[in-house]
Order: structure tokens, then sequence, then C-alpha cells
């Protein structure tokens, strides 16, 4: 497959990258927050300039001499994203001048080879580059180009200048659907750690520090000819512990996560077993309707006596009873342990979820189950079921046409749901059903 080009904007805390990064992308992508640090991770967005497509890649602040070991990590990120980057976008703060910092980034972008674009942000004023903004000649990358990230000034002059840079775009091919799996839990749970084991790479930062992942990260693999988009969310904390507008904003992005997947993988703490929390996340991700794998995290680390997965199998769908329908796996992303089985779990759901079953083959199937159990009645009046048939998918819907919907009690839908799932295979993804009325029309 071949990819876009790449820009990175690399640069010190609080500089302006993110803000310029959502205005570019058009769209609140990475969190905007008056706090160094905000933006830990990398952050791949997909962008559009006189007629190109490339990826934008927005990155946490560069602290080249700081040894705290999230900084360690983000400055990793930083540097891999150069690496990955066709062309770099540096950005400095002309209300704080030239630098230490932005000194030692200038030498380490100069390593890398690659063609650096300069942005002095927060240059406010419309006209003439400020006589402030001449000292940012002495990094010796060339030009600079005043903007303003807060009042989209100059925005359209740096973009140019990147696209002149930018090497010939990829030829337009049919790539194919890609699976897109919102990886989910509370926080601490692995997730960034499964995603890093996954991708084989330390694409997410990892750390023992509840909440490291602060964004939603999107990560692209290619297995068996088939794309995948492995989003990994901010660990989702209970509404009171979110203190600041930082976690709110995370909060919300992984809600949203869970809205743009085809499939969620639940993610659970095995030393912690199922938690509240893990409950309302399954049940957001019902809601929305989502193909859902529950992968029970740290197996590693619970001594194994006989039975032992089973009966914790059993403990789990006890909890999470509303999606009984989801499998659930059992690995370690620390030791790689079945991590591998994901795929084909992902693939299977992902099929499930968008499965077309023939409208014969379903009255088929409904005949057969009202033969074996007969439809209730109520006060002489018997429930009558004329057909069914499927309407949409992601999750498979259908419409039961009847002559009742009164009649229509839940225990012998939820029969129905069970016989259509025994003929079919709908592993892992909620089923939705409208009853009408035989003559009732709906918006099908």
């Amino acid at each position: 497959m071949k990819k876009l080009p790449v820009v990175a904007i690399i640069g010190r805390p609080n500089v302006g990258k993110s803000s310029f990064f959502n205005f570019v992308t058009g769209r609140r992508i990475s969190i905007v927050e008056d706090t160094p640090g905000v933006t830990r991770d990398r952050i791949y967005e997909k962008v559009e300039w006189r007629g190109r497509n490339f990826t934008m890649i927005d990155t946490g602040g560069l602290e080249v001499g700081s040894e705290d070991p999230i900084t360690i990590q983000m400055r990793r990120q930083a540097e891999t994203a150069a690496e990955l980057a066709d062309v770099i976008l540096f950005m400095v703060d002309l209300s704080t001048g030239l630098t230490a910092g932005d000194e030692d980034i200038a030498t380490l972008l100069r390593k890398t080879g690659k063609p650096v674009i300069v942005a002095v942000n927060k240059a406010d004023k419309v006209g003439d580059m400020p006589p402030e903004a001449y000292e940012f000649y002495n990094l010796g990358l060339g030009e600079l180009y005043p903007i303003s990230s807060a009042h989209g000034l100059g925005i359209g002059e740096v973009l140019d200048a990147l696209f002149e840079l930018m090497p010939e775009p990829p030829e337009e091919g049919d790539e194919g659907e890609v699976i897109s799996v919102a990886v989910v839990g509370k926080p601490n749970a692995g997730k960034s750690s499964l995603v890093n084991r996954i991708i084989g790479s330390d694409r997410v930062i990892v750390s023992d520090v509840p909440g490291t992942t602060r964004d939603a990260i999107d990560t692209y693999t290619k297995v068996d000819g088939q794309e995948y988009c492995f989003i990994d969310t901010a660990g989702l904390r209970k509404r009171g512990r979110i203190s600041d507008n930082i976690e709110k904003y995370s909060t919300v992005r992984s809600l949203g996560a869970i809205d743009r997947s085809h499939v969620v993988i639940l993610l659970i703490d095995a030393t912690d077993g199922v938690t509240e929390q893990d409950t309302k996340i399954a049940g957001y991700a019902l809601e929305q309707g989502k193909g859902i794998i529950i992968a029970v995290n740290k197996w590693d680390l619970i001594e194994k006596e006989t039975d032992t997965m089973e009966k914790y199998r059993t403990e789990v769908l006890n909890k999470l009873n509303f999606i009984m329908f989801s499998p659930v796996m059992f690995l370690s992303a620390l030791t790689g342990s079945r991590v591998s089985k994901l795929f084909d779990m992902i693939r299977k759901v992902y099929d499930a979820s968008s499965r077309r079953i023939t409208t014969g083959l379903l009255n088929d199937c409904l005949t057969e189950a009202m033969i074996t159990v007969q439809p209730p009645s109520d006060k002489g009046k018997r429930l009558k079921i004329y057909y069914i048939t499927q309407i949409g998918t992601f999750p498979p819907s259908f419409v039961i046409k009847c002559n009742s919907k009164a009649l229509f009690h839940f225990s012998y839908l939820r029969y129905i749901e069970n016989q259509i799932r025994k003929n079919f295979d709908f592993t892992g993804t909620p089923i939705r059903f409208k009853i009408r009325e035989k003559d009732e029309e709906g918006d099908d």
C-alpha cells in the first residue's frame, strides 16, 4: 500500500503546534490547553491542500535535555515522527524568542537530512515580518514563515511551502475497507501496551502512570492483505474523577473513538476483573451498535488451576451479561501471548457486523422457530408473525412484521434472536430489531 506524504510538526512545548494542527485539519483533534506537555503522543490526520492529500503528525513538545521519564518518551515520539516525515515543520514561539531548546531541536533536525520549514508562531499582526523574528535565522534552517495559529494568519503560505517540498503523491487505487478497531478500557488496563505489541513498535507512550494516553491515537497496520486502524484511547475514568479540562477532552475523545470504529476491544485488567467502569464502556459500545471483543489482559499474572480460564470467562460474562454474544479472549500484552489471535477474531466480528442474510433464509429460520416454540397469546388473541427481513448492517438490523406489537413479548423476541444467532454467525455483534404491525410504515 502506497503511503501519503507525511508532514511532522516539531517544536518545544507550548509553542502552538496543536493549535496549528487543529486549524489546518479543521476540527479539534489535538487537545489544546495552555499547559506544556499536553499533547504526549503523535496524532495523525489526513489533510488536503491544493488538491493533494498528505498526512500531518502533531507531536508532543520536544525537550532535549530533560531526564523526566515521560519527557524522554515524548522526545522519542517526536524523533520517530521526524523519521517518518517527508517534510518537517519546525515551530518556534515569537513571544519567547530564540531559546537554547530551539537550537538543540534545530541540531537534531539537521541530522535527519529532511527538508525543514520554520514557522514563527504567535506573530499576531498582519504585515511584514516582525523585527524580533529575525533572530530565528540563527537556527540556520533557511526561510522563516511568520504565522498566528490562533488567528489563522500566514497558514496558507506555510502550507504552500510544505506543498513544494513534498514528494509526488501516490497513484490512487482501490485499497478496500480499512477495519477500524477502538481499544478501550479503564486507565492502566494495558491499552497502549497492546497496541504497541500489535504494531511491533513503541508507537504509543507506555507508562505505569494511569492516564498517560490522553488523546485517541490512530495507528495503521496491514495483515494478510487487510488494513487495520487501531485507535488507542485515553483510559475512561469515572465522571466524578475527571477533575480538569484535559481529562474531560480525553473522555469525549474516547467515546468518539468508539463512535468511529467498526470493532471495539474492551480490555479488562485480569488482576482487577470486570469493574463498574468496564460495564459502562461496554454499555456505550452496545448502544452504538459496535462489534465487541472482550480481551482479558495481564493473563500472565493470574495463577492457573484446572479450568481457571473457563471459570474466569463465566465470571466475566455474568458481569457483562448484556453482551453475552461477545467472544472473550485471554492474552498478555507484556509477553505477547495470544495477541496474534486477535486479528482473526477482529475479522470474524467485522464480518458478522457486515453480514447480510437473504429474506428467504431468515424466514425459514423464523418458521422453524415458531414451530418449535409457538408465539405467545393474551386473552385469546395470539401473536402472528408474517415475515422478517434485514434492513441494515453495522449492526445487523431486521424488521419483523406482525399483527400486534403489544403481543410481541420481549422474551419471545429474545428467543427469535437466539435462533437467528444459532443459525447464522453473528459473533460479537449486536442485533437490532424493529417490530412493525402489518399495515404500519416505518423508516426502514
